[in-house]
């Protein structure tokens, strides 16, 4: 799709509405993945739709602990929504950069973004070979969701954490997450979409690398 078709595309199957711990942030979201899903004729889900719970624990951590990226230099990897990177930005960071491999989530992140009144610089493509780009701060929301992805982000994390980075990431106690690598810094109870999650609330803590 072109760039103004991707945009129709989200704008079309979504409705801008405030995520639910973090009411500060509104979100272009949807209601139904799989019918989103098959829309897309993508590989993957389309996670840029809805506000996951380790998101939205991470982006209320931002916001009620400012002083984490105030200032500093931002990468939020695999970005979805933007949901934590728009939360970063409005904890004052000096600038921040959401990366995903989906163009359809690029999209989100800059309508999001706008919608909050927030800047956020969308990196396209697969930057797990990186160095985050030098980010003093490195953001990781819902991302040890199976084996296969966990075996590819936890060595990206790990180097960032070695160079001194600062990483924080959200997760709902899914089974991948290595928790004895990590320190826990925050758990809270998220209000979640029954349609992803067959519940109304998940526990999601927030780590540090």
């Amino acid at each position: 799709m072109s760039a103004p078709a991707l945009s129709d595309f989200v704008l079309a199957n979504t409705t801008l509405a405030p995520v639910p711990l973090v009411p500060e942030v509104v979100l272009h979201s949807a209601v139904e993945a799989m019918d989103l899903w098959e829309l897309t004729d993508h590989d993957q889900p389309p996670f840029w739709a809805f506000p996951w719970a380790g998101g939205q624990a991470l982006a209320r951590h931002l916001l009620d602990h400012p002083g984490l990226v105030r200032d500093k230099k931002v990468f939020d990897l695999a970005s979805g929504s933007g949901l934590v990177a728009i939360a970063a930005a409005l904890a004052g960071a000096d600038s921040v950069t959401a990366n995903d491999i989906d163009p359809l989530s690029l999209t989100a992140v800059q309508l999001n973004a706008s919608a909050n009144g927030v800047a956020v610089t969308p990196l396209p493509g697969d930057q797990l070979d990186s160095d985050a780009h030098g980010a003093d701060v490195v953001l990781a929301g819902d991302v040890f969701y199976d084996a296969e992805i966990t075996a590819l982000v936890l060595p990206f994390l790990t180097r960032a954490a070695a160079r001194g980075a600062l990483v924080l990431m959200g997760d709902p106690d899914r089974a991948h997450l290595p928790d004895d690598r990590f320190v826990r810094c925050a758990r809270y109870e998220v209000p979640v979409p029954w349609t992803l999650e067959s519940t109304e609330t998940r526990s999601a803590t927030v780590w540090r690398a």
